[in-house]
Formats: structure tokens, sequence, C-alpha cells
């Protein structure tokens, strides 16, 4: 007996998406082997269940929560190739070619997702990341940063800050501009895809607290579960008998505008910057400016994260406004959540070394909805018995 997940609060506050939220209703858990069950619901889970319950397969989600509820609701949800540690940064440890083809992986992951929004929810469109220059890519390293992705088939273009204070109506800086991003509403996302999986066959059960595994059966506070593979896409409530210790757990923050006030910028489109701590900043549907950063070390106890809200969401209402070159920005909404973070930027997706039929799919490094797409993916074509050529770049034992 192996007990499976850490327990978190995993947000705290007010974030927009849960409003309109309408999850899935709760189905009994099958009594029959399944061909895959999936600890969590949020956007992994969601992503993973789909696309195997579309290849056929019998698949079955559990979660503790209703589905999106953990995570996923606290998620900025800016789509974006574009990983958290630079090119240039990963390819000093890894070598150039490496780290080219692994950013090039999730580009392509990025864009073949976006074709699969656009099944189960409103189709976005595609608007411009800027990658503002800071103290981890000055101008220099930016452009050169640009370089190195456009030998990948990345598309990134070099501007200077007077062009893209012109072009995007913020404060002056240089900037990498980039194309094949977009935005989604998280919690609609994965409750369509969800929704869609079990249209396919899947089942979704909740409350249903996964405990811990007897074989290839999960044991849950309900009963148990059985199947000839089982995923653990539990997000942040990471499974520490499986998941390596590289894998981290961070704190971040975000705010949020009354809706109607955007647009304060022009193209809608995506700003973060090479800055540590950053800044990142999008819109939504009904006119909100949505913006977070300001991450911290600590994770638990969750009361030292709660107890910053208030001062952080200062922090990043005041460098939105400096950014956007208002006097303030009047802040409707503030939380807080956990989030996961690995040296390379990149998820832990693969098979467990120490259990049988057992597979992680932890989205660790901060862009969760892009590395849920990668997961489903890669996923698949493990099952299907033709592994993609860059599995090994994800697999959760590559640190050692």
């Amino acid at each position: 007996m192996i007990d499976l997940t850490e327990h978190h609060d995993l947000r705290t506050g007010t974030p927009v998406w849960t409003d309109h939220a309408t999850p899935p209703d709760s189905d009994p858990l099958p009594t029959r082997k399944v061909d895959v069950a999936i600890v969590g619901a949020g956007i992994m889970g969601a992503m993973v269940a789909d696309a195997l319950a579309l290849s056929g397969r019998s698949v079955a989600l559990v979660d503790r929560r209703p589905p999106a509820a953990g995570s996923t609701a606290a998620s900025t949800a800016l789509v974006m190739w574009e990983i958290d540690t630079p090119l240039t940064h990963l390819a000093e440890t890894i070598g150039l070619d490496a780290a080219g083809t692994r950013w090039r992986r999730v580009y392509d992951a990025v864009q073949r997702l976006h074709a699969k929004v656009g099944e189960v929810t409103d189709a976005p469109p595609f608007v411009p990341t800027v990658y503002l220059a800071g103290d981890l890519l000055d101008a220099d390293a930016l452009e050169a940063e640009g370089a190195a992705r456009r030998q990948f088939g990345l598309p990134s273009e070099w501007l200077a800050a007077e062009t893209v204070a012109e072009r995007f109506g913020i404060a002056p800086r240089p900037a990498l501009v980039s194309d094949g991003g977009f935005l989604v509403d998280p919690v609609a996302l994965a409750c369509g895809l969800l929704a869609r999986a079990r249209a396919n066959g899947a089942t979704v059960s909740w409350p249903v607290d996964a405990l811990r595994f007897d074989g290839n059966t999960v044991v849950t506070d309900g009963g148990s579960l059985t199947a000839d593979r089982i995923v653990l896409a539990g997000g942040y409530e990471r499974a520490r008998a499986f998941l390596p210790p590289a894998f981290s757990l961070l704190s971040s923050y975000a705010i949020a505008t009354a809706p109607g006030t955007a647009p304060k910028w022009r193209e809608d489109a995506m700003i973060w910057g090479a800055s540590d701590p950053y800044l990142y900043t999008r819109t939504d549907a009904e006119g909100r400016i949505i913006a977070g950063g300001e991450d911290e070390d600590f994770a638990t106890p969750e009361a030292s994260r709660d107890r910053r809200i208030e001062e952080k969401a200062g922090t990043i209402a005041a460098k939105l406004a400096a950014l956007l070159n208002v006097p303030d920005i009047a802040v409707d909404r503030r939380w807080a959540a956990t989030f996961g973070a690995s040296p390379d930027g990149l998820p832990a997706i693969g098979r467990a070394r120490n259990h049988d039929g057992l597979w992680l799919a932890s989205g660790f490094g901060g862009n969760g909805v892009s590395f849920a797409a990668l997961g489903a993916e890669l996923l698949l074509a493990e099952f299907d018995g033709t592994p993609d050529a860059l599995a090994a770049s994800f697999d959760p034992y590559r640190f050692g």
C-alpha cells in the first residue's frame, strides 16, 4: 500500500473563472476494470481524458474536488509556447539543439491545442505575446534569444523600445514579440473537455479522494477503481513517492480589474517580462485586466502565502500601472495560489519508475494549459505503442 498525493489549500481569494463554472455531474465509480484511471480532473486530467476517450479507450477520472476547482481555477491561462526558462539559458545547460527541440515540441502542441479548444468552447483568436527586456535578459540578450528561437522555426521578432511603445501603447521597453499564443478560460476549457470525454464513454467521479494503490487498483474513500494503466494528474498536490524532489512548489499571486476595464493596450496582447520576479498580464472576454506574478519560494503552510495577498496585489497593481502609463489600477479581485516549478521550466510526463502501470502527468513549470496539451499527446502516443521521439526530454527522472 502506497499513499498517493499531498493535500494542499491550492488557492485563496476570488479568481474570475469560477463565476460561470458548470462542472459535469458526478458519475458512480465504474465497477468494471477500465483501460485508464486518471487521478485529477483539472486541466491536465481533462486533456488526457479527452484524448484517450477519443481514441476509444475506457477512461475513469476521480478527484477530491469538483472538476477544475483546484489550481486550474487559479490559473491566469496565458496559453504560450514560450517557457519560463529562456531558450538561451536552457541551451547553456543542455545544448542549443536539445533546448531548441524541446521548445519546438511545446510550440507544436500549443498550435494543435488551438484547434481542439475551438471544438469544445469558443474558438479563441491568436494574439501576440510581448516578452519585455528585464534583469534576466537585457536588450542584447533578448535579441540573441530571438535569433536562437528563429533557428528552430519559432516566430519571435525583436523590437526596439520605441517600436514596442508605439505598437502596443505601453511604456517603452525592448521586447520579443511572438505569434502562436492565445487566451482561454481554463475552467470552461477543462469542463468542455470533460463533457466531451463523458460523451465518449468516460466517467468523472467527485468528490472522490484517491488514497493509495493496491497493485493496479486505486483505493478511494468511496470504493475501488481498477485499470490497466493509472495516470496521476493531481496538479500541485504532489505524489512524493513517485515525483522527484526537483519538482518544487512555489506561491504566486494575481489580480483582476472589474469587467469593462480593458482594453488598456493594443492587439489584446499577452505581456510578460524577462525579469525575476516578473509581471504578466492579459484580458478576458468580460473586459477585465488580469495580471499576476510576484512569486515566492514558500508554498506551505498556505497561511504564509495568504498573509501576503494584499501586499502582493498592491505591488502587481503598481507595476501594471507603470507598464500602462496610468496613475493607478483599481483592483476588483485578488488571489493567491500554489504552483509548481522545475529546474528547466518543463513538465514531468512519463512512466513512474517504481510502480508498474503508473504514469505521471505533472505540468510543473508555469505553463499549465500548454503542458497539459503536451502531456495528452505524449501519453496517447505512449499508450498507442508509438512513443514520441522527444518523450525522454520530459521524463520525470531526467534530473537524476
